[in-house]
């Protein structure tokens, strides 16, 4: 799948608007409750029903939001850098033209997800949070200085590779599930189909700069790029707190929920299966075959010792 038939297959270019209608009466589901750690903790599971219905419609509000914050702040920055030739690798102008497509379509998705959590507010009544994600998007800049100080354009444009190829349990299961209503199913499978086309991209990006890069930066990349993709991985568990509260949990008790759920190691198991295709992208590059690499990448749990 490329970007060569985006005017006919791209949201923007032949999507429609998905308008929100009340399903819950008919036992529709805003969100998977699987998808929801903290639904089952001891301190939320007796929770009036009403207060479970408000969690996962915020948890939902959590994914349309970041999806919103993140596309336009984090993956439309290295789409820019690409797309205007700023990327410090020489590309053809139809990669750059892609990236524009790209940056379109984050565009849309921060636009449909925005309007999707409008909508649901004002049909259920929940409002809308004013999260701003910006201890998350902080955290992506402190990974950039940590892990490549002296190539901090280059950090970002990883960073986005990242982003792109990572495999989410949301958007490969959601749009599958009957039990969640339809709208919320229907724009996560548009969303879906869009970021097919965007890891196909950034997966030959990557090794266009691989290939681009001399024989000092490879080192320095294949070394930071373990830290680079647990950055991504991390969890922003302050909408989290803040809706448990909202729920009429205290501070204290909404705190140690978050710890309980979120606090542990999610496992190296979990983390190599939604970074799988990161992984691949890597090794086929010859990222891991840089000497010390793989060390560096079963170190951080994305790998066994064996290498794979």
């Amino acid at each position: 799948m490329t970007m060569d038939r985006w005017y006919e297959q791209a949201g923007i270019r032949n999507g429609v608007r998905r308008i929100f209608h009340e399903e819950s009466e008919a036992g529709k589901v805003f969100f998977p409750h699987r998808l929801v750690p903290y639904l089952s903790h001891e301190a939320v599971r007796d929770l009036p029903a009403e207060r479970h219905r408000e969690l996962a419609v915020r948890h939902l509000y959590q994914f349309l939001l970041s999806t919103a914050h993140l596309e336009t702040r984090v993956v439309n920055r290295g789409a820019e850098l690409i797309a205007n030739g700023r990327s410090g690798i020489e590309l053809p102008m139809s990669s750059r033209l892609d990236a524009f497509k790209v940056y379109c379509d984050e565009g849309y998705h921060s636009l449909y997800s925005l309007d999707l959590a409008d909508q649901i507010g004002a049909v259920t009544g929940v409002p809308v949070p004013r999260w701003n994600y910006g201890g998350f998007v902080d955290q992506l800049a402190d990974a950039v200085d940590r892990t490549l100080p002296d190539h901090p354009e280059l950090a970002v444009l990883l960073q986005v590779v990242v982003f792109e190829t990572l495999i989410t349990a949301v958007l490969n299961e959601i749009p599958h599930d009957d039990t969640v209503v339809t709208t919320v199913r229907e724009t996560v499978r548009d969303h879906a189909k869009d970021e097919g086309r965007h890891h196909h991209y950034f997966t030959g990006f990557f090794h266009e700069l691989w290939h681009q890069l001399d024989a000092p930066t490879r080192v320095d990349v294949a070394f930071a790029m373990p830290a680079l993709i647990r950055s991504c991985l991390l969890w922003d568990v302050e909408p989290v707190r803040s809706s448990l509260v909202l729920a009429g949990l205290d501070d204290t008790t909404a705190t140690a929920v978050v710890r309980d759920c979120y606090g542990g190691d999610p496992g190296n198991e979990r983390i190599r299966a939604i970074c799988r295709a990161s992984l691949r992208m890597c090794e086929s590059a010859g990222v891991l075959a840089v000497p010390g690499a793989a060390e560096q990448f079963a170190a951080h749990g994305l790998i066994d010792g064996s290498g794979r």
